[in-house]
């Protein structure tokens, strides 16, 4: 299943149903990585002006500031995860109207978030994104150990975020935790994707559009196997009924 949902992905996300708001949330992703440049820059700028070390150690003051610039792209790549759960939160119902209309038409549509909602939803796994890729690149300098925290973490947090907003469309909350409790293999697993994708520069830029989109598709699939298997209603309902029986 979940060959052919990074396949149907990867086909929707360079669609023309969904090239603008491709481009819109590439445009959106860079203007927020350039705000915190921009925030960063100003912070190093004021740290340097105030600790002179041009003056006793000018060797140290240009190591400085060629170790800030590679830092601070270095911690850009560390906050990008961060940056593609706000705009998940954003354009993630707009993207999942078109493929649920475009593949499945004959299900009932899923109701989108509250946009307040949807923008709150995405700063709390923003924040979250950002204080466990923070502790990842505290790691930065233990060999073997980084990379493998940035990509476990994330593929665990981008997994619940995407699967979440795309199943919350349809069920409350509790019935959405459930489905991912139920099915945490294939929807980290998914996950994994999403985190993969993140290493990848340029390609990293679309992982808002591909990864909601997928776990649209994801969804789908995993209901559809769940009505094959006689399971179709309410996953809360369906769970009580399982462990009263």
């Amino acid at each position: 299943m979940l060959i052919q949902t990074v396949i149907a992905a990867a086909r929707d996300v360079f669609s023309p149903a969904l090239r603008r708001i491709l481009w819109k949330s590439i445009g959106l992703t860079i203007a927020l990585l350039a705000l915190v440049w921009v925030v960063l820059t100003r912070l190093l700028d004021t740290f340097l002006s105030t600790h002179d070390l041009s003056a006793s150690y000018p060797i140290l003051d240009s190591f400085a500031f060629f170790l800030a610039g590679f830092g601070l792209f270095l911690g850009l790549f560390y906050l990008l995860p961060a940056v593609s759960a706000i705009v998940a939160g954003y354009f993630l119902d707009d993207v999942a109207e078109i493929v649920e209309r475009k593949h499945y038409p004959a299900d009932l549509p899923g109701q989108a978030l509250p946009f307040g909602k949807a923008i709150l939803y995405g700063l709390r796994f923003g924040a979250l994104s950002l204080a466990v890729n923070l502790v990842a690149l505290l790691l930065l300098f233990v060999p073997g150990i980084n990379i493998g925290v940035f990509f476990i973490a994330n593929a665990y947090l981008l997994s619940r975020e995407y699967f979440e907003l795309a199943a919350g469309r349809f069920w409350s909350p509790e019935e959405v935790k459930l489905l991912r409790y139920e099915h945490r293999g294939t929807v980290l697993a998914a996950g994994a994707v999403l985190a993969g994708l993140v290493l990848v520069p340029i390609l990293n830029l679309v992982t808002p559009i591909f990864g909601a989109a997928m776990m649209v598709h994801l969804h789908k699939g995993l209901m559809a196997r769940r009505l094959a298997d006689g399971r179709a209603g309410s996953p809360l309902r369906v769970e009580v009924g399982r462990r009263a029986s």
